[in-house]
């Protein structure tokens, strides 16, 4: 059976990635929710900031829409058109992180999602538990973990990332938009 995700290793660079890092530290992060501003601690606990498009995030966005470009047309070929604004993500051990099952669509968006990007910040050994996830019936397939790897599926695909043990993770999360699928 075939993995329902692509993975793209060292998708930065470390430079790139303790750059990525910096831009979103200094992020006012805030609890993130889960629809329309509401917040479930059963469903989800993580904080969350956007690093908006300008002139300091330009090459991350760059470097992201050169990979999708790629992977796109490599294996999805979806009809697609631009990022929504990047999350940074980061999950505490001390607040037990996670993010139950759930797909990352929206039934009220006139331009949908169709490809969802997770990118690795944390060295896996920084951290236990909190796994990203994604369930292809009935298989449960887990994605790999190493710093700098881009993890990308299709945004209809039931994920989550499982309860942090300890430690912190940091990720991106990324989703491409583009006109109804047809």
């Amino acid at each position: 059976m075939k993995d329902p995700f692509m993975v793209l290793r060292n998708a930065f660079t470390a430079a790139e990635m303790d750059a990525i890092e910096c831009v979103g530290d200094a992020l006012i992060k805030q609890d993130a929710a889960i629809h329309a501003g509401e917040n479930d601690a059963k469903i989800r606990v993580t904080k969350v900031g956007w690093l908006l498009r300008d002139a300091r995030t330009e090459p991350f966005y760059s470097r992201i829409m050169a990979f999708v470009g790629q992977l796109n047309a490599h294996s999805y070929r979806f009809e697609i058109v631009d990022l929504e604004p990047i999350q940074y993500t980061v999950y505490h051990g001390a607040e037990g992180g996670h993010y139950d099952w759930h797909v990352d669509q929206s039934a009220n968006s006139p331009s949908p999602r169709k490809i969802s990007i997770s990118i690795q910040l944390t060295d896996p050994a920084q951290y236990e538990g909190c796994n990203l996830e994604l369930q292809d019936s009935p298989q449960i397939w887990v994605a790999p973990r190493e710093r700098g790897t881009a993890i990308a599926f299709p945004s209809y695909t039931l994920h989550r990332v499982t309860p942090i043990v300890s430690g912190t993770r940091k990720s991106l999360v990324v989703w491409v938009r583009g006109p109804e699928f047809r």
